[in-house]
């Protein structure tokens, strides 16, 4: 395969590798926010298969939304609604939690590529305060009602220490909230627990990471061997999967899902 064309490996759709029938996320209430995009997608159709009921928000992007409760309307027994909210309104946060009487999960999903400091105020309040504070009223949310849920928080292997293109603007920001999820977990740890996990992907050919990708931005770690190619979305949500997973032990903790990319910065 030429170094040019290191693409995610091709699987098949969820309903193809879903095997599992008496799934234990059947009936729970799982919102996802920002959860329209690639990886929010592909996670919703899933969690979907599951036969989780799935509340998920866009902000700008409604047909986008609308086109994916379409195809996961078509999956038997599923259950989706989509709502409008802009994680950074407190009135739109408490309006996305309130459409799920029973929340089990959340899955933070919403974000921004910022680059330049001239979106660091949007930065700061969609990668990192929107999303916390969300999680943290989630969190009180499935305490109040004795549910011991699954919280999952998406950062970025730039999050990490020494990151070679890492800005302060992005990195910076998720950096943040990589750091307040740990704090959440042992906030909300002990006999009645809400678990809070985060992701870090690495180089993935989908939603933001998609145009990088396209643009050959990243192809010096193909070429070097630092990865044997880009990650999917599929690779995503299937880590977003096992955190749901109502028996997980884990909280607490950042999963790198980077095909080996942060091994080369020490992580």
């Amino acid at each position: 395969m030429p170094l040019d064309d290191h693409t995610a490996v091709p699987v098949g759709k969820p309903e193809e590798n879903f095997t599992r029938r008496n799934s234990s996320l059947a009936g729970r209430e799982i919102v996802l926010a920002g959860g329209s995009g690639g990886i929010g997608s592909e996670a919703a159709r899933w969690l979907a298969h599951d036969r989780a009921r799935l509340f998920v928000s866009y902000c700008s992007n409604k047909e986008r939304a609308e086109q994916l409760k379409e195809e996961v309307s078509l999956i038997p027994e599923s259950y989706i609604d989509i709502i409008r909210a802009d994680i950074r309104k407190d009135e739109e946060r408490a309006q996305l939690l309130g459409s799920a009487r029973q929340l089990y999960g959340l899955v933070v999903l919403a974000g921004i590529p910022a680059r330049n400091l001239t979106e660091w105020d949007d930065s700061l309040g969609i990668n990192y305060s929107g999303a916390i504070k969300l999680a943290r009223e989630a969190a009180e949310k499935m305490r109040r009602s004795n549910t011991n849920g699954s919280i999952v928080l998406m950062a970025t292997v730039q999050a990490v220490p020494g990151f070679p293109t890492a800005n302060t603007t992005y990195a910076g920001a998720k950096a943040a909230l990589l750091h307040a999820g740990r704090i959440l977990a042992k906030e909300y740890r002990g006999r009645d627990q809400v678990r809070v996990n985060v992701i870090s992907p690495g180089i993935i050919d989908a939603g933001m990471g998609a145009a990088s990708v396209k643009s050959g931005k990243y192809l010096p770690y193909l070429n070097d061997n630092c990865i044997g190619r880009y990650g999917s979305a599929r690779d995503v949500a299937l880590a977003i999967r096992f955190f749901l997973e109502p028996d997980n032990y884990i909280t607490g903790q950042n999963l790198l899902v980077d095909g080996g990319l942060g091994l080369g910065l020490g992580v």
